[in-house]
């Protein structure tokens, strides 16, 4: 028996499921037609879903699935009356959905053609444009606690990873924002007192416990928060930067070395230069002398078969 949900489902299965096979018995190339297709339709279901997961509209679809299984039970059992009722309801779900979506629908159209339709399909940005994105924000969460002379200490994590250090603060996982970093660091807020750790262009941790420089070279006026950070920059490769609570100074440690008072233009050049031109100019040139590699044996290869080749025609 098969059950109407509003339209005849073995009209459809006959003239689309069964005429695409027919078709694909005459003619073996459309199957990578048909790989597209599904792979296309997947993918647009998967970006529905992550769209709407989490929102009002997750809780209705979930309602719109349990009103499908129950028109199905309804059927298969023969339960006319009911399935009767549930198939009028069905035949007005698609000005329903309209309806109920109508948000997320415009939404989604507003985004077409958009630069935001990259984000709106989960598709991030470049990983060299965020970061540089987020160092702009850092830079200027810094110069608004240097204003107000609100002590901070922020770590930037590189290579060498420190979940160590991340696990002793609470975890946060945010992205990263001037407005979250300020208030953060707000005096008499239970996370002002100790490190804000930012790990793979996320605020991993906050309240974070950093090993302090015990070297008997570092200045005696410098204060528990600048010893941290340069504690935690000579056992790693992480940039930290510091606002003086007494002073509202902005100073950064790297590789156990602290350059203090910093204006807004130089934090951010120092910054740009360590977190973003050097990893992703590494990284670039590392992919090229990989290919470099790779071509060269490539025709190495070649070679050796063209020699083989020629002493067989010999």
């Amino acid at each position: 028996m098969v059950i109407n949900l509003g339209m005849n489902w073995e009209n459809f299965f006959k003239d689309n499921i069964l005429g695409y096979i027919k078709t694909l018995q005459t003619n073996p190339f459309e199957l990578v037609t048909l790989i597209l297709d599904l792979t296309i339709v997947i993918f647009l279901v998967y970006c529905f879903f992550k769209v709407v997961r989490g929102s009002r509209a997750w809780q209705l679809i979930k309602g719109i699935a349990l009103l499908i299984i129950a028109t199905w039970i309804s059927g298969l059992f023969n339960l006319r009356i009911l399935n009767w009722i549930l198939t009028g309801i069905m035949n007005l779900g698609v000005i329903a959905i309209i309806v109920i979506f109508q948000p997320e629908l415009r939404r989604g159209l507003e985004q077409l053609g958009t630069n935001k339709l990259t984000k709106f399909f989960g598709i991030d940005k470049d990983l060299a444009t965020k970061t540089k994105e987020d160092i702009y924000k850092i830079v200027i969460a810094a110069t608004e606690l240097s204003k107000t002379k609100t002590g901070a200490l922020i770590v930037i994590e590189r290579d060498i990873q420190i979940q160590d250090i991340i696990a002793t603060g609470i975890p946060m996982n945010a992205d990263v924002s001037p407005q979250l970093l300020v208030n953060i660091f707000e005096p008499k807020t239970p996370l002002h007192d100790g490190a804000v750790i930012i790990s793979g262009n996320k605020i991993a941790s906050a309240a974070c416990v950093l090993p302090l420089a015990d070297d008997k070279d570092i200045a005696r006026e410098l204060g528990t928060r600048h010893r941290a950070a340069i504690g935690i920059s000579k056992e790693s490769d992480s940039i930290v930067i510091i606002v003086s609570e007494e002073t509202g100074k902005i100073s950064v440690a790297k590789d156990g070395t602290l350059i203090a008072d910093l204006r807004e233009d130089v934090l951010k050049k120092i910054l740009i230069s360590n977190v973003v031109t050097k990893r992703f100019t590494i990284e670039k040139k590392e992919r090229k002398d990989t290919l470099k590699k790779i071509k060269e044996k490539r025709k190495e290869t070649t070679q050796e078969i063209k020699e083989e080749n020629n002493e067989v025609k010999k």
